[in-house]
């Protein structure tokens, strides 16, 4: 590996929070004496903090201040190393100044976030949180920091739940859907279960698995899966209500070309660029497709729900928000990056794209012109102008999430096609 990409690799090693060996130091070190400037020698310090050396940090810290009194993430780091040293007061009259200088700065609210947990004070430690998610939502730290406070708001965990695994899970599942007298039946990874309203609805077993896993509690898997099959046994398809109500609450989702094998009942149409279009209804708690042998009596028709689905889509079109792509994840940027995410959040971003008013939106920020698309992600959809390289570069390298779309696609004011 080249020098200059061996120190990269550290720089991003120490801006992941991960602590350092000795030779990564000492390049570092290194590279800091011959660079002018504060950011390798900034590095340095932070690297140090990394390793819990915030005594020797703080002097570096405290000369790049004197060389470089105006620089914001000099400042920074200097009231984290005090805030490591516990030194909260020297810490809070830095922050001070800080938030004065910039009081939207997201990384100034996450160390006085980080002030307020130091200190007990939860109140204000949420409330600097809530107002960095607002400014970046994609922003890890703050997440992190978010469920570190909720963490502390949370009674003592209970008893640890039993270990089970998938199969277990499962078997325990269908005896217990058994046991209720609810019909179902396997259909590889979900199970097909009879509806109260007499339709058929698709559960993905894997999901409730999840769930069981990350839910707090004693109770015995017997206990939880016959509570469950009871609430599978008793959904409906939520078509038994006035048609326009119905109607109202239809929406169109793209798919991949071979998710009808999976999906083997559900209403759907062949959609652009070799995608298919399903329709689900709006719920909480499940993804709820249309079953194409509900609309009969239910007095609609495949156009009709087509129609109304589409419609609804056209009157909510998502916010375009400029982002970038930083060790695999989707950021928040502060200014423009090339990159933008159409977020929404509900599922139906790619599906939005294909709508007047979500073009509108796009065309206002990135020029009426052709753009490239990836829908990796489903609670998100990516674009960039086609004639940007380096953006077209980093949406093919984003990984695949496992409900995401494989591929870039290719979106103009005619609609979406393949690239």
């Amino acid at each position: 590996m080249s020098a200059p990409h061996e120190l990269e690799r550290v720089r991003r090693k120490v801006e992941a929070g991960e602590v350092l060996g000795d030779a990564e130091l000492a390049l570092l070190r290194e590279a800091a004496r011959h660079t002018p400037g504060p950011t390798l020698r900034l590095a340095v310090a932070h690297a140090l903090i990394n390793a819990g050396a915030e005594r020797e940090a703080l002097p570096l810290l405290e000369a790049l201040r004197r060389d470089f009194p105006r620089d914001v993430p000099v400042r920074l780091g200097l009231a984290r190393a005090l805030l490591g040293l516990e030194r909260h007061g020297d810490a809070e009259a830095l922050l001070r100044e800080l938030q004065a200088q910039e009081p939207d700065d997201p990384e100034v609210l996450k160390v006085l976030a980080v002030l307020g947990l130091r200190r007990g004070e939860a109140d204000k430690a949420r409330a600097y949180i809530k107002d960095a998610l607002a400014r970046d939502p994609f922003d890890a730290e703050a997440r992190l920091l978010k469920e570190e406070l909720e963490a502390a708001d949370l009674p003592p965990p209970p008893a640890h739940r039993e270990e089970v695994l998938r199969p277990e899970f499962t078997t325990a599942l269908t005896a217990a859907l058994a046991r209720a007298r609810v019909a179902f039946r396997r259909q590889g990874k979900d199970l097909l279960v009879k509806l109260a309203s007499g339709g058929v609805g698709r559960v993905d077993v894997g999901s409730l698995y999840a769930a069981w896993r990350e839910s707090p509690g004693t109770e015995s898997l017997t206990a939880y899966v016959d509570a469950l099959a009871a609430r599978l046994g008793g959904l409906s398809s939520g078509l038994a209500t006035e048609d326009a109500a119905l109607e109202s609450r239809l929406r169109p989702v793209l798919r991949p070309a071979d998710f009808s094998a999976r999906a083997v009942g559900a209403l759907h149409r062949p959609g652009p660029a070799g995608l298919e279009v399903f329709y689900v209804l709006e719920d909480a708690d499940f993804v709820r497709y249309l079953p194409e042998a509900a609309l009969a009596p239910a007095g609609l028709t495949a156009a009709a729900v087509d129609a109304a689905a589409w419609r609804n889509l056209e009157a909510h079109p998502a916010p375009v928000r400029p982002v970038l792509i930083d060790k695999g994840e989707v950021r928040l940027a502060e200014a423009f990056s090339g990159l933008w995410a159409v977020a929404e959040g509900d599922g139906h971003d790619g599906a939005r794209l294909l709508t007047r008013a979500q073009w509108s939106e796009l065309a206002r920020v990135a020029g009426n012109e052709p753009l490239r698309v990836s829908l990796g992600r489903r609670e998100l959809a990516l674009v960039c102008r086609e004639s940007d390289a380096s953006a077209r570069e980093a949406l093919e390298r984003l990984v695949l999430a496992p409900d995401g779309i494989a591929g870039v696609f290719r979106l103009t004011a005619e609609g979406l096609s393949a690239a």
